[in-house]
């Protein structure tokens, strides 16, 4: 496959296989990238950085418009692509580089908006605070939804003038790829953009401690994140780490229910359950549960499991094995341990045609114990437990009690119900009669072991500038 001058090949040679978790079949390798490969990153965004810098914001916000055009020109390859590596349906990839590319689209809108300040006083004279960007910087990308995580990182990073360093996950990097290839054919300077390919205990972990990159941004899980802080921090790097959640539904009595089991199905299974602001927690209202139960019972058993290439498939596989394992695991374990009741799926599909991929079947768990594993930790998978609750302090208070933070969404027509469940609930995000969708021009991000930081929107950019403060005397 054919990628164009953002790769850069490993000085060692080795590869890494791409497997299609759908079938078990290789359908490309990867340079298995090394502190010397970083270093040759590093070396060629030295020199494309310094004009890359200066150049005119309209001039970088073209660059970034017609990498965004020339994509979408041609969402069906990417999206193939995508689906082929990650595993998910077409219809979501194409939604995915959609996404990519509306981010690009936002960053190119407000080049050059973004500017310091100026004030006077008698007493310090004039006063300037400008805008530099910080240099190089790195950025570590999940498996789960790779293109759309790459541009959250790239577009604040490219805007403000900086280069940048991907490193894609092992089992999903070709879309990365092809995306900065798109990037570099738009016109973007040699080196400011790079895709160093590799595992992340050497590529990934090279990034993240190189001496020249001063702003990391890492998606992914929390111990990768806690080893990505400790060698940052003592560093004095800039950070955004972005470290998943175990997202609360609440669903009050006067909800319209028919929009939230839709919305529950769609808030969970969508993308195999693997998005981090996924619906992993649903709770219910006693005096409708068992309502509510069988209406999202009847959502689930609509889904199609199957090859995300296969039209009709509305869930594809988990993305590699560890995951899959994982998610096998948990489910056995918390029914083993009798902490829920299984209402559907739980088990490895029995049709033969996909027992070469890594399928689950949507999983449904009713009655969960509030101190399961699947009501504390994050489950990264397509497994929703519901658990009831005798009132709105009661299901904040469950919703509260996991060391995650990132989203959460209440389900009501309520006003009153509305203000007490923003105020209360300790997230990043809360949705309102909806959940999972994020616009690029709000902040993502989360309290507690959910991450730092906050990407998309202004605020994502606070990670890619320094400030500097001017003082002048007449």
């Amino acid at each position: 496959m054919q990628i164009g001058d953002t790769r850069v090949p490993a000085m060692s040679g080795a590869t890494i296989p791409v497997y299609n978790p759908a079938t078990g079949a290789c359908i490309d390798t990867i340079p298995a990238g090394d502190t010397s490969d970083v270093d040759r990153a590093v070396g060629a965004a030295e020199s494309g950085q310094k004009n890359w810098a200066t150049a005119d914001p309209l001039s970088r916000s073209r660059i970034l418009y017609r990498a965004a055009q020339s994509i979408r020109d041609t969402l069906s390859s990417y999206a193939t692509l995508l689906t082929r590596e990650q595993g998910k349906p077409l219809h979501e990839s194409r939604n995915e580089i959609q996404g990519f590319c509306r981010v690009l689209e936002y960053y190119a809108s407000i080049g050059g908006t973004y500017k310091g300040t100026s004030s006077f006083s008698e007493e310090y004279g004039h006063a300037i605070v400008a805008l530099e960007p910080i240099g190089i910087c790195g950025a570590v990308i999940p498996w789960n939804m790779p293109a759309l995580i790459m541009g959250w990182k790239a577009g604040p990073a490219l805007i403000t003038g900086n280069a940048i360093i991907i490193k894609p996950a092992t089992s999903a990097p070709l879309t990365c790829l092809a995306l900065g290839q798109a990037l570099s054919a738009a016109g973007l300077p040699p080196g400011v953009l790079s895709v160093v390919t590799g595992r992340g205990e050497e590529a990934g972990e090279a990034v993240i401690a190189h001496p020249a990159i001063d702003a990391v941004s890492f998606t992914g899980e929390g111990t990768t994140g806690a080893r990505v802080a400790a060698i940052a921090g003592p560093m004095m790097k800039q950070m955004t780490l972005e470290l998943g959640g175990s997202d609360p539904m609440i669903v009050s009595s006067d909800a319209d229910l028919v929009h939230a089991a839709r919305g529950a199905v769609r808030g969970r299974f969508y993308n195999c359950g693997q998005t981090c602001t996924a619906v992993k927690r649903l709770i219910v209202m006693e005096d409708i549960y068992d309502r509510f139960i069988d209406m999202v019972l009847h959502e689930v058993e609509t889904l199609v499991l199957g090859n995300g290439l296969d039209a009709g498939v509305t869930m594809g596989p988990l993305n590699n094995r560890p995951a899959w394992e994982q998610i096998r695991d948990t489910v056995t374990g918390t029914l083993d341990s009798g902490s829920a009741t299984l209402l559907t799926g739980g088990r490895i599909p029995a049709n033969p045609d996909l027992h070469a991929g890594f399928f689950y079947e949507p999983t449904l768990l009713a009655d969960v114990d509030r101190d399961a594993l699947v009501m504390k930790e994050e489950v990264f998978g397509p497994v929703l437990p519901v658990i009831p609750a005798s009132d709105l302090s009661d299901a904040i208070q469950i919703a509260n009690d996991t060391r995650f933070g990132l989203g959460a969404s209440i389900w009501t027509k309520n006003t009153d119900t509305i203000k007490e469940a923003t105020k209360r609930l300790k997230t990043g995000i809360i949705w309102v009669n909806q959940h999972l969708k994020i616009p690029p021009e709000v902040p993502f991000g989360g309290v507690k072991a959910s991450g730092i930081g906050r990407e998309n929107g202004y605020d994502a950019l606070r990670t890619y500038y320094h400030e500097k403060t001017i003082l002048i005397r007449s």
